[in-house]
């Protein structure tokens, strides 16, 4: 296993492998004996940066999700897991009633939001601090960036997250959110997390869940510049094999 280090402060700097191991599935399509097999045969392979977020995986049986996260607390305790496994979970996206498709409400981005969701995330995970604390999707209801910015920043200040990032925003909500943080002060997020592999996904078709200008959750030209541009940061990829559609006839490649 390969290792690398996410953040750059004293304190909150991480060594964690380049494999990530991804739990949306774990507990709701994959169950728990499975779940519990394939994290502790990850473990064993040198892996220990999980991810993971509390909407996983909620239209699976029509919930608001947090099922992964309570499955990793459940395995955290039953093996007597500490910080020396990673855990990254998101806040942004969970439904604000059960649902079973990706329209609808989201409990969004306000200080209030993000410190709720905070806390119910800790619960279930059964830690004292989040290691990595994603922004998963842009705030949808008009909660100002400065308000996003304060609040990630006052969890950190806090002790109750570590590293800060954000997951499928645009390159200018990056650099203002980035630049909002830089200015009060306060913590600034480090890692990005999006989709990401050898064939690049077009971005320019509508998202209707997200927005009309194209795809928003793709590390597309503007990112990668993004990342050169800011040493010390670090892209964290997600479906980097697109499902198994390298290898697998029944897979279709997407758009």
């Amino acid at each position: 296993m390969r290792y690398t280090t996410i953040g750059s402060g004293p304190g909150s700097a991480r060594k964690v492998s380049v494999l990530s191991l991804g739990a949306m599935r774990f507990g709701t399509m994959t169950d728990e004996a499975t779940s519990f097999a394939i994290l502790d045969r990850y473990v064993a392979a040198g892996g220990n940066f999980i991810d993971t977020s509390n909407n996983y995986l909620y239209f699976v049986h029509g919930t608001q999700g947090g099922e992964s996260e309570a499955l990793l607390g459940r395995w955290r305790a039953s093996r007597g897991v500490g910080d020396e496994v990673v855990i990254a979970t998101k806040a942004g996206a969970r439904p604000t009633a059960p649902a079973t498709g990706f329209d609808g409400p989201r409990e969004g981005l306000s200080r209030a939001a993000i410190r709720e969701a905070s806390e119910r995330s800790r619960e279930r995970l059964g830690v004292p601090r989040i290691d990595l604390y994603y922004a998963h999707v842009p705030d949808q209801g008009g909660v100002p960036l400065d308000e996003q910015v304060a609040a990630f920043g006052e969890l950190v200040s806090d002790g109750t997250v570590g590293l800060l990032g954000l997951s499928n925003h645009w390159a200018w909500q990056l650099e203002r959110a980035r630049s909002l943080a830089a200015a009060a002060g306060t913590a600034r997020a480090g890692v990005l997390q999006y989709h990401h592999t050898y064939l690049r996904m077009r971005t320019d078709i509508p998202d209707r869940r997200f927005s009309p200008d194209g795809e928003i959750g793709v590390a597309d030209g503007s990112i990668l510049s993004y990342l050169r541009a800011e040493p010390g940061m670090t892209l964290v990829a997600y479906s980097p094999l697109l499902n198994g559609a390298y290898t697998r006839p029944d897979k279709e490649l997407d758009r």
